[in-house]
């Protein structure tokens, strides 16, 4: 038997304000509220579902630009130069890593300047 990953934290200064923005981009919902000010969010299934839920962590001093780890999103029901103006349209942002302009992804950044990245292929 193997693990899958269940969760994904995520430190950040405004874990609402995140929990806000990636819930219209995974089409998730908040799954807690935890008494430090950390907000979990998920599939509308709940935790343990097909899909990681993302802890988002309040922290003074949260890393933001190119981390260890990123998030990669494929768009499910749309292209991907729709899904583009979509997440624009949440509040993220085109970020510059040193890309050629010959990817098949586009590199943004989330509201607090946390890099992902927008893949071309289209999950059913």
């Amino acid at each position: 038997m193997a693990c899958r990953i269940s969760e994904l934290v995520l430190d950040c200064r405004d874990p609402e304000r995140l929990a806000a923005f990636w819930c219209e981009v995974l089409g998730y919902v908040v799954l807690d509220v935890d008494d430090d000010g950390s907000v979990e969010i998920g599939p509308p299934e709940g935790f343990g579902g097909s899909q990681p839920a993302l802890v988002l962590s309040p922290t003074d001093d949260p890393k933001a630009g190119k981390l260890p780890l990123h998030i990669d999103v494929s768009p499910t029901d749309r292209d991907q130069d729709a899904e583009l103006a979509r997440l624009l349209a949440a509040g993220a942002r085109p970020a510059d890593v040193g890309q050629t302009g010959e990817e098949s992804w586009h590199v943004l950044s989330d509201p607090e300047g946390n890099e992902f990245c927008l893949l071309r292929t289209r999950l059913g």
